[in-house]
Parts: C-alpha cells; structure tokens; sequence
C-alpha cells in the first residue's frame, strides 16, 4: 500500500520522533510505500487562512497553499498518525492539518441541505493513529472517554473514510518511561503495522 505517515511533534529527540522511525521501519519491512509528512520540519501553518474559509462553503474550495499536502493524501491507501496529546487533544498544528487539508471538495461533500457530510476519502484503507499522553491510561479512558479517539474514528474517518479500518495505539505516562518500555511499544506498532495487507 502507500502509506502516509504524518509526523506532528516540534522536537528532533522526542518519544514521537522515536515512534515515527519505528513505523516507518516497519511500513519499509512490510513492502510498503512510505511517504512522510513531517509538519513541523516542513513549518506547516495550521491557521485557516480567509480564502480558505470563505470557500468552504461556495465550491470550489481554495486549496492553493495546501495543494501539495492534499495531493499526498488523495493518493495514500493507508495513514499513519503520530503525534502527543495534549491537553487530552491534538496539537494545534495536526488540527490545522485537519482543518485545511480534510476539507470540503476533498475530503468530503456538503449535502445539498447542509445536513451529513457525504464522505469522498473512498482511498483509505487503514489508519493507524500512535499517540503518547502524560496522564496514566486510567485518566484517558475512564474519565476523558479517550477524547482523541472518538474524534478520529468517528467524526473524522467516520464521516470521511467510512469503509478505513481504525486502529489507535496511545503509550501512557510518556515522561517516566524506561527505555525497555518504549521498546515494548515500538513492538506493538510493528506487530499492528504486520497485520496489513
């Protein structure tokens, strides 16, 4: 498959940037084709401009600064999500990721009445979204209901990729882990990654 792997951590050294690599060796063993999207290093602005607002709701949408982005997303069968979450949600810039290039036209189709969307990403197969979070896993899933998750699932690939098969992996209490922890981790993205076909 072709596979887009969307890197959104600010720091070269990071847990992130640990997993990314992980999951790009394993897209790679698998005989995956693999495409990086790394939004900071390519100083991506998450900002919605006024164009592409004013757009949104009179076609055609105005994807001129994100044509490149877009482009790459159209043409993956598969995508992988890498990112922390913070404040029990995505950074600012992978949401303005979402904001600008999963957008109308795109991603998906205003109904005629305004009412559901109508979902265009027919492409994606799978999606693998690996997060790390500060808080123990207690805190995510039982009191916060795994805020992020219920986002990409169901109002994102939900409405968007109906038929892409989901799967999130979030590594818990991210700054007091032992080096063995995160291998352990990294074994559990290969081992999810190897289930593709």
């Amino acid at each position: 498959m072709k596979c887009l792997v969307v890197v959104a951590h600010p720091l070269a050294d990071s847990l992130c940037r640990t997993l990314a690599h992980a999951s790009i060796e394993a897209l790679s063993a698998a005989g995956h084709d693999v495409e990086v999207e790394d939004l900071y290093q390519a100083e991506y602005s998450p900002s919605l401009t006024v164009s592409e607002r004013q757009s949104y709701y009179r076609p055609p949408f105005d994807a001129s600064a994100v044509g490149s982005q877009i482009e790459r997303l159209l043409s993956a069968d598969a995508l992988v999500l890498i990112f922390p979450t913070w404040w029990f949600g995505f950074p600012a810039i992978l949401k303005g990721w979402f904001d600008r290039v999963w957008a109308p036209g795109i991603a998906y189709d205003h109904a005629s009445d305004l009412g559901p969307i109508k979902p265009r990403l027919h492409n994606l197969r799978r999606t693998l979204a690996i997060t790390s979070l500060g808080s123990p896993w207690w805190v995510d899933r039982l009191v916060l209901w795994q805020p992020v998750k219920g986002i990409l699932k169901t109002a994102l690939l939900g409405t968007c990729a109906p038929s892409c098969q989901f799967e999130m992996l979030s590594l818990y209490k991210a700054e007091r882990l032992t080096t063995q922890q995160v291998q352990v981790f990294c074994s559990r993205i290969q081992k999810a990654i190897a289930k593709w076909s």
